[in-house]
């Protein structure tokens, strides 16, 4: 299944994910946009070991492992579109509750101001 993958731009035009994508290393966005074209030609779906549920929350994350640990929330909608929320460096073991709270506001936002149906 071929996806689709969108940025989520907030009300006054700001791209979050293409900035944090931006502030990463050469081989940080190669390895980030490496994933972003296996989910394209191949759905997300494609990349499990890559993926994971949070707990509680509607959101997913793109895991992508290395020196630094790489996350970047999304949502799916329309059945084959990746909503990118936010993106962060992870330093713990577990996910920053501010971070998923970044991502649900984004989400929030987004629902509130777009046609999704």
């Amino acid at each position: 299944m071929i996806a689709k993958i969108q940025y989520f731009i907030s009300s006054s035009g700001d791209n979050p994910i293409k900035d944090f994508i931006n502030s990463l290393e050469n081989k940080q966005k190669i390895k980030v946009f490496h994933i972003f074209k296996l989910i394209i030609e191949y759905g997300i779906n494609s990349i499990p070991q890559h993926i994971k549920k949070l707990a509680g929350t509607p959101l997913w994350e793109i895991r992508i492992l290395g020196k630094d640990n790489i996350r970047i929330l999304y949502i799916i909608f329309r059945r084959e579109t990746v909503l990118l929320l936010h993106g962060f460096i992870k330093k713990t073991q577990k996910t920053n509750p501010k971070e998923i709270n970044v991502a649900i506001k984004r989400y929030r936002q987004w629902f509130l101001t777009n046609d999704i149906f």
